[in-house]
């Protein structure tokens, strides 16, 4: 193949239309046509990352094997398309204009105004064309965050203007937009979607492709409609009906013809039918569960589900993997004490306890491991949910009343989670934590940890600043709680365990980021399994 294809994807009306659910769909189709693809998110907000973004905000902080903190749509790229994603992957607006700034800093524009135009949209066509320059990809797929109209989003959309004019048949845009029922009338209305195409329009940008979001099936008349006023052609008005799970969206897309439509654009062959025997199989396993139980989450930030979206995918994956529904019990920390906690967990199969930052809902994460310890409900803590684990079992077992981390209390007299020596004297808070992907080596074959990867030297990803205090190993492991999993190089306990309980494991790092529709987490699966048989 000669020259790598780039297709953009921008939205209208709304934004949550499902624009990174809709390129990872496309490029799923793609792929399993022979194609090597890739998908990039460009997001209009002026943060460098959304590493320090609350979740309330942006929900998930989905972390690369290569330690970019990045948006949770990457979450979704990875999870389809079972390819790791980096740094590249994920642009902001943040880093377009660090990267302009410090050229200019530099000199590097001979003594030139800097400008929108041609200096930051040059910068992010650099950032696009990158990914099928130096990697290679057949296919780029970029997604444009925000919605057209946006005034963030306007020098994107400048630069994919520029550069459909510059690679010709080379690039192609796909608009997603919304067509509304209107429930008092009982009509679908097509007039957002051509104001939004409008909108487009007026930037420069015509759209090759239309995809329409709706709730209700799209007849042919409405299709000819929105053909004729947004000068697309019948065949690309795609219609994207409201679906049971995400997951359903490829063979939507399949069935609209999407994936031809685009390559014929694109003047690329079909090649093979889509195989997606395997993806298939996934979802007859997710909707057609032999049984279901529920497992609890626990978290402060449970109000937004978003926040917690890879460890609920990674929930969903291991549960068709066991051919078991698992509903989640959405609790949140702050609400639990030692008086309800046994009325909150009542009935659930097993306990997660999620990662997260800061003090706030701390007591009620301690209350929550302290009765999955003593009932010998399976547990599994990541990351902070293993640190909680620590602190519990150090106050409750080893009597060590005030344990604590020194992220909650730099005063504690025991500090039983401390800040790793390589974070101290670190006041910046972006992009500085311990990130990305480690090694872990499992200590011997004997323990839970083992029997779910069935090797002793793993690797995970992580985003995190405080560690277990290896001063207090030894007096942890006389009393019951086991390291089970170490850093070869510092010696960082990684992984602990419990012997006595059927399943109880934390983890330092966040196995959900690694889980895909066709490599479910072995972590994940292996405690799903043990819920099922508790």
């Amino acid at each position: 193949m000669s020259a790598t294809r780039y297709i953009f994807v921008t939205g209208g009306v709304t934004s949550s239309l499902g624009k990174g659910i809709l390129a990872a769909s496309l490029a799923k189709l793609l792929q399993a046509r022979g194609y090597s693809v890739t998908i990039q998110k460009l997001d209009p907000y002026i943060n460098i990352d959304p590493g320090t973004l609350n979740p309330y905000e942006h929900g998930e902080c989905y972390v690369t094997e290569d330690g970019a903190e990045t948006d949770l749509d990457l979450g979704h790229y990875e999870r389809f398309l079972n390819v790791p994603t980096s740094q590249a992957n994920n642009v902001t607006t943040g880093r377009i204009y660090q990267s302009v700034i410090n050229k200019e800093r530099r000199g590097d524009y001979l003594g030139k105004t800097v400008q929108i135009i041609p200096h930051i949209t040059d910068e992010i066509k650099r950032r696009i064309l990158f990914l099928g320059t130096k990697r290679k990809y057949d296919i780029v797929i970029t997604e444009i965050g925000g919605t057209v109209g946006d005034i963030e989003s306007l020098p994107y959309i400048e630069a994919v203007r520029q550069l459909k004019w510059e690679l010709g048949q080379n690039a192609l845009v796909i608009h997603l937009t919304l067509v509304p029922f209107l429930a008092a009338s009982g009509e679908l209305k097509t007039k957002p979607t051509q104001h939004s195409v409008k909108s487009l329009l007026e930037t420069g940008v015509q759209p090759d492709v239309l995809v329409l979001r709706t709730e209700h099936e799209l007849n042919a008349g409405i299709r000819k409609k929105v053909a004729l006023f947004c000068n697309v052609e019948l065949d690309a008005v795609v219609q994207s009906i409201d679906v049971p799970t995400i997951y359903d969206v490829p063979n939507k897309m399949k069935e609209e013809k999407l994936d031809q439509t685009v390559l014929r654009k694109l003047g690329l062959p079909l090649k093979d039918e889509p195989q997606l025997e395997a993806w298939n199989e996934f979802l007859h396993k997710l909707k057609n569960p032999a049984t279901t139980i529920e497992i609890g989450l626990v978290g402060k930030y449970v109000e937004l589900q978003d926040a917690y979206k890879s460890i609920v995918e990674a929930v969903t994956h291991a549960g068709a993997m066991n051919s078991c529904k698992v509903k989640l019990r959405w609790l949140h920390s702050e609400k639990i004490t030692e008086e309800n906690v046994a009325k909150k967990l009542a009935g659930l199969k097993g306990v997660i306890i999620a990662p997260g930052f800061g003090h706030r809902g701390i007591e009620g994460k301690i209350t929550v491991a302290r009765y999955v310890r003593e009932n010998n409900i399976p547990f599994l803590g990541i990351c902070l949910g293993m640190q909680i684990a620590v602190i519990e079992f150090a106050r409750n077992v080893l009597n060590l009343r005030d344990a604590d981390s020194t992220e909650m209390n730099e005063k504690t007299p025991h500090p039983v989670i401390d800040l790793m020596e390589e974070q101290k004297g670190i006041t910046e808070k972006g992009g500085t934590m311990r990130l990305g992907a480690y090694k872990c080596q499992l200590v011997n074959k004997d323990s839970n940890i083992y029997r779910a990867y069935n090797k002793l030297e793993i690797s995970e990803r992580h985003r995190h600043r405080y560690e277990f205090n290896n001063h207090y190993l030894e007096a942890f492991e006389a009393a019951g709680m086991k390291a089970v999993g170490v850093n070869p190089d510092t010696n960082l306990v990684e992984a602990i365990e419990i012997p006595a309980n059927k399943w109880f494991v934390g983890v330092q790092f966040h196995p959900e980021y690694s889980s895909t529709v066709l490599k479910p987490h072995p972590l994940f699966v292996a405690f799903v399994k043990a819920s099922l048989e508790s």
